[in-house]
């Protein structure tokens, strides 16, 4: 069973930092991209951030552009989402999601939630004094 759980979410003070964690289960995430989402309540779902499986693209919302940084480790089957400078409009729920490649050609980083085949339940960032 294909499974993408997500980690690392939490409370944290504003200009804190965090790591999110998206691991993979029953399947090698190395021949996926992977996408970072949140949802905030009231709010659509927003693309933050994606990597392509080769790891060669990256791409950030420019709300996020210069405070978080998408990375992955394929030995630990896990994609991060290093986030600094956090601010109380970052609250959401973050939820990674994952797109295969087709045959050796890498998928590419989309950062529309409709592109992406699998998703995780979520994580909780909350950002708040």
């Amino acid at each position: 069973q294909l499974q993408l759980v997500e980690s690392g979410g939490g409370l944290v003070q504003p200009g804190g930092s965090l790591r999110l964690s998206c691991a993979a289960s029953g399947f090698t995430l190395d021949y996926y991209a992977i996408g970072w989402f949140r949802q905030a309540p009231g709010k659509e779902r927003e693309g933050v951030s994606c990597i392509s499986s080769s790891g060669g693209s990256t791409h950030y919302a420019d709300s996020v552009k210069g405070r978080f940084t998408i990375s992955r480790d394929n030995a630990k089957n896990t994609v991060y989402l290093q986030m600094n400078s956090l601010k109380p409009e970052d609250t959401a729920i973050y939820y990674c999601a994952a797109r295969k490649r087709i045959g050796t050609v890498q998928a590419m980083c989309v950062p529309s939630g409709g592109w992406y085949e699998y998703w995780g339940q979520g994580t909780q960032v909350t950002v708040s004094s």
